[in-house]
C-alpha cells in the first residue's frame, strides 16, 4: 500500500510540475509597438460626413421587398462630393446594383494587393417612433453620431474613405496596391456585392495579401479576467445553413386521431435533436482566443488555458453553460419555423419544421445531414440541407496578421489583441480563395450595453471612437502597402 501511494504521490507531484512549468511559459502574444504616425482628423467634420450618410434609408432588399434604389445612388453621390481625391485618383468600378469596388494603384503593380471591406445596407429599424433620435435622422448630439448603420457598417466604410482621402491629401502613394470593396446587400447574403466582387477578382487572376472586413469590436468588458480592452478580430466565420424536416401522414379529423400523428413524430425529431447536439470542441478560432488572452489573466486562469491538454472538457462544459459563450465551440441547430395543420379541428397532412444551423468550422454540411439522420432515426421524418460551408481559419503567422496587430497596438496602447470565431456571417467569406489573410475588425471601443444597439434601437457611434478608427485604417494602410 505504501509503495502504492507513493507511486501516486510521484504522479501528482510530476503532473504539477508539468502544469507549472507550462503555465510559467505561457507567455504574452502581445507584439510590441512603436506610436502610431501623426494623422490629423477633423472629428466633427467626419462624423458630419457619417451623419450625412446614415440619412439615406439604405435598406437591404428581402423577402419580396426591393430595396430603395434612390437611396443608394443618392448616398453614392454623396461620397464623390464629400470625398473628391478618392473619386478623382482612384479607378472606381460599379458591381452588381449597389455595389462599389475602388483600385489604388500601388508602385510596384508585381505585390499582392490589400484590400479593405464595408457595406452599404443596413437592417430595418423597427418602432422607429421610440427611438431617442431618429433612426435616419443623421442627427450628431451628446457626442455620439446616431442612426441606423453608424455601427453596422457605415461607420467602417466612411472612416476607410476619411483615411484615404487624408492620405491622398498627404500626398502618400502606396506601394502595394490598394482594393477598396464596398457591398450593399451583406445584411441578405452578399451575393450581389461581396460575392460578385470576389468572383471578378478571381476572373482577373488577383491573388490578395490580406483582407480586412468588419468582425469584432475592441471589448471593454466583453472578455471575463482581462481587465484590459480587447480587440476581437475574427479570423473565421460559423457557416449558415438551413435545414427543413418534414413528416407526411393521411390527416383527418381531430376528433379521431391516429396513435401518433405527423406532428408528433415531428416533435419527436426536434426533441432528440436538442437533446443530442453535436459535441463542444474547443479549437479554431476559439482556442486561439484563449491562447492570446490566457496570458494576460491570473494565474489560475493562466494554469487552465495553458494546459488545454487537460482541462479542455472543463473549459467546454463552462463554455456550453451559455448560449453566447457555447456557440463558440459547436455547431448548432435552432428550431425558428414550424408548420401543421391549418385549422385546429384538422390533423396536419404535412408537418413542417425549418431549423437554422451555424457550423463551427471544421464541420460540413455532410456532417450536418449525417448528425441530423443518426440522431432522428425515423424514415417518415424526411430530410432537406443547404447552405452555406464554415470559413477556413484564416493562418496567424502571416505577415497580414503581423501588420494588423501591430497595427492596433500603435493606435490603442492600452489594447490587447485576440484572434476570435465570428459567429454571425460577413461579406469575408467569399474572400478565403484569394487570400490566406483574411480577417474581420472594427476599430471601435464596445461594451456589452453598445453591442444591444446594433440591429437594435438607438444605434450609434462616439464622434472621438469614429476618429480614431479614421487613424487606425490610415496607420493600417501606411504599414500594408510601404
Amino acid at each position: 500500500m505504501k509503495r502504492v501511494l507513493l507511486v501516486l504521490l510521484t504522479c501528482v507531484l510530476v503532473l504539477t510540475g508539468v502544469l507549472v512549468v507550462r503555465t510559467l511559459r505561457f507567455s504574452s502574444r502581445q507584439v510590441a509597438a512603436e506610436p502610431a504616425d501623426p494623422f490629423p482628423v477633423d472629428a466633427a467634420a467626419a462624423a458630419d460626413r457619417l451623419a450625412q450618410a446614415l440619412r439615406h434609408r439604405t435598406v437591404a432588399g428581402s423577402g419580396g421587398m426591393a430595396a430603395d434604389d434612390a437611396a443608394f445612388r443618392a448616398m453614392h453621390a454623396g461620397f464623390v462630393k464629400a470625398f473628391p481625391r478618392v473619386h478623382g485618383q482612384l479607378t472606381h468600378e460599379p458591381v452588381g446594383a449597389h455595389a462599389h469596388l475602388y483600385t489604388w494603384p500601388g508602385s510596384e503593380p508585381g505585390l499582392a494587393p490589400v484590400l479593405l471591406m464595408g457595406h452599404l445596407d443596413v437592417v430595418p429599424a423597427e418602432a422607429e417612433a421610440t427611438w431617442s433620435h431618429p433612426p435616419f435622422g443623421g442627427v450628431v448630439a451628446e457626442g455620439f453620431v446616431h442612426g441606423r448603420g453608424a455601427l453596422d457598417d457605415k461607420g467602417s466604410v466612411l472612416a476607410i474613405l476619411e483615411a484615404v482621402e487624408g492620405l491622398l491629401a498627404e500626398g502618400y502613394r502606396p506601394r502595394r496596391t490598394v482594393m477598396l470593396a464596398f457591398g450593399a446587400d451583406e445584411e441578405v447574403g452578399g451575393h450581389d456585392g461581396a460575392a460578385r466582387v470576389a468572383t471578378l477578382l478571381r476572373e482577373r487572376g488577383v491573388r490578395l495579401e490580406s483582407v480586412l472586413d468588419e468582425g469584432g469590436p475592441i471589448g471593454v468588458g466583453l472578455v471575463p479576467g482581462v481587465a484590459a480592452p480587447v480587440a476581437l478580430v475574427g479570423v473565421a466565420e460559423k457557416g449558415s445553413a438551413r435545414v427543413e424536416l418534414v413528416v407526411r401522414s393521411a390527416g383527418g379529423h381531430a376528433s379521431m386521431p391516429p396513435r401518433q400523428t405527423a406532428a408528433n413524430t415531428l416533435a419527436q425529431a426536434l426533441v432528440r435533436l436538442e437533446e443530442h447536439p453535436f459535441p463542444a470542441e474547443l479549437r479554431g478560432g476559439t482556442r486561439a482566443l484563449f491562447e492570446y488572452v490566457g496570458p494576460e489573466m491570473g494565474f489560475g486562469m493562466r494554469l487552465l488555458f495553458a494546459n488545454t491538454w487537460l482541462f479542455a472538457p472543463i473549459i467546454e462544459r463552462q463554455m456550453a453553460a451559455a448560449p453566447s459563450t457555447n456557440a463558440s465551440i459547436r455547431t448548432t441547430f435552432a428550431a425558428t419555423m414550424l408548420e401543421g395543420s391549418p385549422k385546429p379541428n384538422v390533423m396536419p397532412s404535412r408537418a413542417r419544421a425549418v431549423l437554422n444551423v451555424r457550423l463551427l468550422p471544421g464541420d460540413s454540411l455532410e456532417d450536418v445531414r449525417v448528425h441530423v439522420r443518426d440522431v432522428v432515426d425515423d424514415e417518415r421524418v424526411e430530410l432537406v440541407a443547404e447552405g452555406d460551408e464554415a470559413s477556413p481559419v484564416s493562418s496567424l503567422d502571416t505577415e497580414g496578421w503581423r501588420q494588423l496587430q501591430r497595427s492596433i497596438r500603435q493606435v490603442y496602447p492600452d489594447v490587447l489583441v485576440a484572434p476570435f470565431l465570428t459567429v454571425a456571417a460577413t461579406d469575408a467569406r467569399y474572400f478565403h480563395p484569394l487570400s490566406d489573410s483574411v480577417y474581420r475588425f472594427v476599430p471601435v471601443r464596445l461594451t456589452r450595453e453598445d453591442l444591444t444597439r446594433m440591429h437594435g434601437r438607438d444605434e450609434r457611434l462616439s464622434v472621438e471612437e469614429h476618429a480614431a478608427a479614421i487613424r487606425f485604417y490610415a496607420q493600417y494602410l501606411r504599414n500594408t502597402t510601404r
